[in-house]
């Protein structure tokens, strides 16, 4: 939405007219901000997206060449406010509407301090927005679309191509994103007492869907989307920032870092599929996971554990050991023992019947997924056949394991996860009229 102007950063401006990387940066940083501050004001979410738009446009060929203002934040909500009254005047909105945004318009090109103080904090205004594209009116997908485009300045075009949908399609989901906010009559204001944690937990979850798709793509032919994953953890940034005392919110940006760190050698040279026990431990990042434990640490002793703090300790006994033969699975065990107390999801069910066989055999994990069978929440993903594959292996069944990565591999619309069980199940004896074509 809000563009890329430059490619590759450069320290330098070869192009008069076109925006630095510095530039380009403090535009993407203010543009939430200024959307924001718009919708506050005047409402009319999605003129006010046009209207910011086309202040960062006008703000992106003239700071290069006149410098940036003192205020630039203030210069852009000026000149987006101005063309929002425009476009409010061209869709012939009530006498009424344009005498109060006449009213509210400052008088010269700058906002003044008056104005500025009567504004809410900016990073109120950006929190705000995020509750808003996060509103319980939405489906997830919808809440997921919305805040990429309007806090993280993605285009639909980048939204669209990240979860594999049509640009057209990306559209409309926005576009109904929008009329059923606007329908809900939701005011741009923080949620009340009542409203906030509920509201918050939304938010929560709906930037751990980001980084989860990036992470781990759902579907197609790459395993990694780095710049969903970093745009996750900028938002966990900004939220822990401006809600510092949210221990859930810092739990969760320590599982982000802390899972993120392994992503370099998540994958090989060809893009396949690279397990955590068979990764390169040397390729891990040590800013990330020194940055993640001291936080889920600093967390913890606050004695306020929710599931993404328990998430986030498991995360980090994993990044600490030096090597998958020295992981401290029994503690692993007892974290995942308190999150199936604290959280009905069957993903830590399933994690933990993996830690339960890495402690006390396969023949107990195997134990525990037999109870997982009629869950259709997990046994119909492939995760859940993909974790029975590996235990029945570690149990010395091959032929049956074999049967488990083929099944696994036909559920998930991820080429390198097929390719990965594929490589599996390829190393084991083959049963007995097993068949595997190219499209399982």
């Amino acid at each position: 939405m809000y563009g890329r102007w430059l490619s590759p950063a450069t320290n330098s401006n070869p192009n008069p007219g076109m925006p630095t990387p510095a530039v380009e940066d403090l535009l993407r940083a203010l543009a939430p901000q200024v959307l924001a501050a718009l919708v506050r004001r005047y409402g009319h979410f999605d003129l006010a997206e046009d209207a910011v738009q086309e202040a960062l446009l006008v703000a992106a060929t003239r700071w290069p060449h006149d410098g940036d203002p003192d205020n630039p934040r203030a210069w852009l909500i000026t000149v987006a406010a101005r063309r929002l009254t425009d476009l409010l005047r061209a869709e012939q909105a009530r006498r009424r509407r344009e005498q109060a945004t006449a009213a509210l318009m400052p008088a010269g090109d700058w906002i003044t301090p008056a104005d500025d103080a009567r504004r809410l904090d900016d990073a109120d205004d950006t929190l705000i927005l995020l509750f808003m594209c996060c509103h319980p009116a939405l489906s997830p997908a919808s809440q997921i679309a919305l805040t990429l485009r309007a806090v993280g300045g993605l285009s639909t075009g980048e939204i669209a191509r990240a979860f594999l949908v049509p640009e057209a399609t990306m559209t409309r989901r926005i576009t109904r994103a929008k009329q059923a906010i606007a329908a809900s009559g939701a005011p741009f204001a923080p949620p009340t007492a009542s409203e906030r944690g509920p509201r918050l937990a939304v938010v929560r979850h709906v930037l751990y869907l980001i980084f989860t798709e990036g992470y781990a793509a759902a579907a197609g032919l790459g395993l990694l989307r780095p710049d969903l994953c970093a745009e996750a953890i900028r938002l966990t940034r900004l939220l822990h920032r401006l809600l510092p005392n949210e221990t859930e919110t810092a739990g969760l940006l320590a599982l982000m870092l802390l899972t993120d760190a392994r992503r370099p050698a998540r994958t090989g040279p060809h893009g396949e599929l690279i397990p955590m026990a068979e990764q390169d431990r040397s390729r891990w990042d040590p800013a990330a996971i020194s940055e993640g434990v001291a936080l889920i640490t600093a967390t913890l002793r606050r004695r306020q554990p929710g599931p993404f703090q328990l998430q986030a300790a498991i995360a980090a006994v994993h990044d600490e050991a030096a090597s998958a033969e020295t992981t401290d699975w029994p503690q692993i065990l007892a974290l995942y023992e308190l999150l199936r107390e604290a959280s009905d999801n069957p993903v830590i069910a399933l994690n933990h019947a993996v830690a339960t066989a890495m402690v006390h055999g396969p023949r107990a994990g195997l134990q525990l997924l037999d109870q997982l069978a009629d869950d259709t929440r997990v046994a119909t993903g492939y995760r859940f056949h993909a974790v029975r594959a590996q235990l029945l292996e570690m149990a010395g069944e091959p032929a049956a394991a074999r049967v488990a990565y083929l099944k696994a591999a036909r559920h998930t619309a991820s080429l390198p996860h097929q390719r990965y069980l594929h490589a599996r199940a390829d190393r084991l004896t083959p049963t007995p009229g097993d068949r595997r074509t190219d499209c399982d």
